[in-house]
């Protein structure tokens, strides 16, 4: 049966007064759980629309376009005294840190502490909360327009699900990691995470071929086409294309005609922004051959990628024995770094292949690609 959260059964905050009566509302509470609706259609940043929180059977909905006053907000999301539950919550990390300038702490992610207690990698919230709570939920407004105001009834009932079960599955979810002693782990994890994503340079896969003056300018237009790209508050690909900046290095432009003879580029980006991309291009090329930059690590050898795929086992009996997941123990990138830490350069050390993750997976990984690796030369 589908159910949804009572249309009713929620408190608006849309003013002072309801905003602290929320805070002190939320003071007895061991945690509270956060969702966020916003919209990324046509800007940089994303638009928040409206923070949905529960905790202790009550729900509350902030309306972000009617409080001026954001201070209350911080300090709750910012009070060690009670924990912050998200789900899946990379994206509502960058909403909090470009509305309020924080990131919520202490923190957990259902998403993430599922995964740990082996119950799915990557597990979406409708399918957490049938597994956890028997119960299915609506997805009738997930396209929704989140700015329109009034909200309707279904926008509502939508908004308040998203917390109100998620505060009846994380209790759940802790007293299995309790039982098995992780808890501790759930937190570090949570505590590594980061806004965005890996980077507008993990577009350019080909940008290790790129050496000397060729690097210096693709690094450099990445770097210009950020800072616009925050400055106007426009997607990137609306400031200049990845396909544009491709061309750009390798022509190379040194004057207005011969920008706009390259591939792609629109007529307006060379009016209102030519000067400032030859200024770039010449700088960075300049740059380039006096101070090359240091060249990006190449994709795996053949040789990695098969000692890669060997330790795959060894990973699986890891997961195995601690009940969670392969994919959040060690994603297959992962495994290709360890496989090039004993057969090419290593890679500098992921931030979280330290705490829990270093001696329960990492070491043991290391230590059975070595071995491994020590086998295929001899045998060699």
């Amino acid at each position: 049966m589908t159910v949804s959260a009572p249309a009713n059964d929620f408190h608006w905050v849309r003013d002072p007064g309801a905003l602290e009566a929320m805070v002190s509302a939320l003071n007895g509470a061991d945690f509270v759980a956060i969702d966020t609706e916003f919209r990324r259609r046509d800007t940089f940043f994303p638009e928040v629309a409206l923070l949905q929180l529960a905790a202790e059977g009550n729900c509350w909905l902030v309306d972000p376009l009617s409080l001026n006053d954001t201070g209350p907000l911080i300090e709750l999301l910012t009070d060690d005294a009670r924990v912050k539950v998200l789900h899946s919550g990379s994206e509502d990390l960058e909403v909090f840190e470009h509305w309020l300038g924080v990131l919520p702490k202490p923190l957990v992610d259902t998403q993430k502490a599922a995964a740990m207690l082996g119950l799915g990698f990557g597990l979406g919230y409708r399918d957490l909360v049938q597994e956890l709570l028997g119960v299915q939920l609506a997805k009738d407004e997930t396209q929704s327009d989140w700015l329109q105001r009034p909200l309707t009834p279904a926008q509502c009932e939508y908004a308040c699900q998203d917390v109100t079960f998620l505060a009846r599955c994380w209790p759940l979810l802790e007293q299995r990691a309790r039982q098995r002693d992780i808890l501790p782990w759930i937190f570090e994890e949570a505590s590594l995470m980061t806004s965005g994503g890996r980077g507008p340079l993990a577009k350019f896969r080909s940008a290790w071929k790129l050496a000397g003056p060729e690097l210096s300018v693709l690094l450099a237009l990445i770097d210009w086409r950020e800072a616009e790209a925050r400055r106007r508050d426009k997607p990137r690909n609306w400031v200049l294309h990845d396909k544009v900046i491709q061309e750009l290095v390798r022509t190379m432009p040194s004057s207005m005609p011969e920008l706009a003879r390259v591939a792609g580029i629109p007529s307006g980006v060379v009016r209102r922004d030519g000067k400032g991309l030859l200024a770039c291009i010449a700088e960075a090329r300049t740059d380039g051959a006096e101070n090359p930059p240091s060249r990006l690590p190449p994709p795996a050898s053949p040789a990695v990628k098969r000692l890669a795929k060997s330790l795959v086992p060894a990973l699986a009996d890891i997961a195995d024995r601690l009940g969670m997941n392969q994919e959040i123990l060690m994603p297959s990138r992962d495994l290709e770094a360890i496989a090039r830490s004993v057969t090419d350069s290593p890679d500098p050390t992921p931030v979280h292949w330290q705490g829990w993750r270093a001696e329960t997976v990492v070491t043991p990984l290391l230590d059975e690609a070595r071995r491994l690796h020590g086998a295929q030369c001899h045998a060699g």
